[in-house]
């Protein structure tokens, strides 16, 4: 794929976000992480983020090496001569790392959610399909992690003959143009919409390399009902335009 684009996106969550994600995604005792398991999805993530030629930082390469050696310390046997009272769990410091930095998250998260009430973000109850189409919706943030996973889903629903990886001439500027267009005149789009047109493995990466753009610039903005469930791209113009019309109309 090095060959046929060369796209450098920065990641704007870092490695904690990305353990934190797959310890809610696998429904993991924070307290008792299976280092083996965890280690094999994280690798799994950056070998993905490398695919997408997403800019890693030096910082989770950092953290691989230390999944990968705390995983080696546990598949030591354990000394005798030390009482089991006084043996050290490997995973302790990674442990208390995470749940401090989940900590300051939340509490990112709470002053963020108090700064955007205003902006009527968070609103009612989910509502039907047939219902959403002249309702409004209550969303959450999503980040980078649940976009990736919503985009390995559409990797792996996609037919064999999609994964042909061919040349083309398409650009992650040509693509972010084609997803404005859609989004023009329309206030939320489902995330998988805007893959439907997409045929081969290079456009469907090219498209969710054009979605973080479009996301970074502050051009979309991505939300979801529940953790791991639908998607949202939302369009902030558009979402702004509601919110004045219906401040003018009260």
């Amino acid at each position: 794929m090095e060959d046929i684009i060369n796209i450098k996106i920065p990641v704007f969550e870092g490695p904690f976000d990305l353990l934190l994600h797959l310890i809610k995604e696998d429904k993991i005792d924070i307290y008792d992480i299976p280092i083996s398991q965890i280690t094999s999805r994280y690798l799994e993530y950056i070998e993905l983020m490398k695919e997408l030629n997403l800019e890693i930082a030096g910082e989770f390469l950092v953290m691989a090496a230390t999944l990968i050696h705390i995983k080696s310390r546990m598949l030591l046997p354990p000394d005798e001569e030390i009482p089991q009272e006084e043996k050290e769990d490997p995973r302790t410091e990674l442990v208390q790392k995470l749940i401090e930095y989940q900590k300051y998250k939340e509490a990112a998260i709470e002053l963020k959610t108090r700064e955007e009430e205003w902006n009527r973000v968070f609103r009612k109850e989910p509502l039907t399909d047939d219902e959403q189409e002249n309702g409004e919706l209550y969303l959450f943030d999503v980040g980078l992690f649940d976009l990736i996973d919503a985009f390995k889903k559409i990797l792996e629903k996609a037919p064999p003959e999609t994964i042909t990886i061919t040349k083309e001439t398409l650009t992650v500027k040509d693509r972010m143009s084609y997803i404005m267009e859609i989004m023009e005149g329309k206030e939320t789009v489902r995330f998988e919409e805007l893959f439907e047109k997409v045929f081969t493995k290079i456009q469907l990466v090219i498209t969710f390399v054009a979605i973080l753009e479009l996301i970074r610039l502050g051009l979309l903005r991505a939300y979801q009902e529940r953790q791991f469930s639908t998607i949202w791209v939302i369009n902030p113009s558009r979402q702004n335009a509601s919110l004045e019309i219906s401040t003018t109309n009260v």
